[in-house]
């Protein structure tokens, strides 16, 4: 094996080889292959340049990029990727008019077939009010863009605290075993902010130290799981009373207490 192939991240979820593609200053793309049918997507598209040199390391050839919502930092590849050949573009039909030209437009709520491999689509507006993840349930592979980060969730730019709580309550409640590939690499300050909401929660504690060492080794906090975002991440547990009390709502519902969380850490 080649150090550039070494150095490369890999997960593997049953017939999936998920690859993580550091783009820009922070953001992931991710390379996913069927073995099965051998087609292989790009989960967002930040930046051609760095997915170009994965898939010649890899000896892949693209077939799909999925798009999860119009930000630039998520699509600016794309053009130049489509360019190498046969490439098919999926997005949200609901969105469609500020993405790039899609080959096949998606339906929030829906399923559609990749190869073998059944992806259900999961309306999730908040961070843009067109935001889509895709939740592969089969091999248990969550790619949550800007909605759900490792302790972290999305800015809320374009929708309200209640469509954002919506979408994560969503995701919370797929199997704990979830893999989840996630679109930023923040995870160093959402677990300095979630220590400030979340402080008696000795298992965060435990998991900071984690990311601090796996940060400091040059490794990547992608990816995470739902059963360890639930027991770690403050935006998700604002379903805890330890978290509702520690932001002075104690009897609050948990949708008021996630917007008091979020907005804490917009002004953080």
């Amino acid at each position: 094996m080649s150090n550039a192939l070494s150095a490369l991240e890999t997960t593997e979820l049953g017939d999936l080889s998920i690859v993580s593609v550091p783009c820009l200053n922070d953001n992931f793309a991710y390379l996913v292959r069927d073995g099965a049918s051998g087609h292989v997507a790009l989960i967002d598209a930040p930046e051609a340049e760095p997915v170009e040199a994965a898939l010649h390391v890899l000896g892949w050839t693209l077939t799909h990029i999925f798009i999860t919502h119009h930000h630039g930092d998520h699509i600016d590849g794309i053009e130049d990727l489509r360019a190498r050949g046969n490439v098919t573009v999926i997005g949200s039909s609901a969105d469609a008019r500020r993405l790039p030209v899609l080959t096949e437009s998606v339906t929030p709520g829906e399923s559609f077939r990749w190869g073998g491999i059944e992806v259900q689509v999961i309306d999730t507006p908040g961070h843009t009010v067109g935001h889509i993840v895709y939740y592969m349930p089969g091999p248990g592979a969550l790619f949550s863009g800007d909605t759900l980060f490792a302790m972290g969730c999305g800015r809320l730019f374009e929708g309200t605290a209640q469509q954002m709580w919506g979408g994560l309550s969503a995701l919370a409640n797929l199997p704990d075993e979830t893999v989840v590939f996630f679109g930023h690499e923040y995870t160093a300050t959402n677990a300095d902010f979630a220590l400030t909401v979340d402080p008696h929660n000795e298992m965060l504690h435990r998991r900071v130290h984690d990311v601090i060492d796996t940060l400091e080794s040059g490794g990547r906090t992608t990816p995470t799981t739902i059963g360890l975002e639930r027991a770690t991440n403050p935006f998700l547990r604002a379903v805890s009373p330890d978290v509702a009390r520690e932001v002075g709502l104690p009897d609050a519902d948990p949708e008021i207490v996630f917007a008091e969380v979020r907005r804490r850490k917009d002004a953080a």
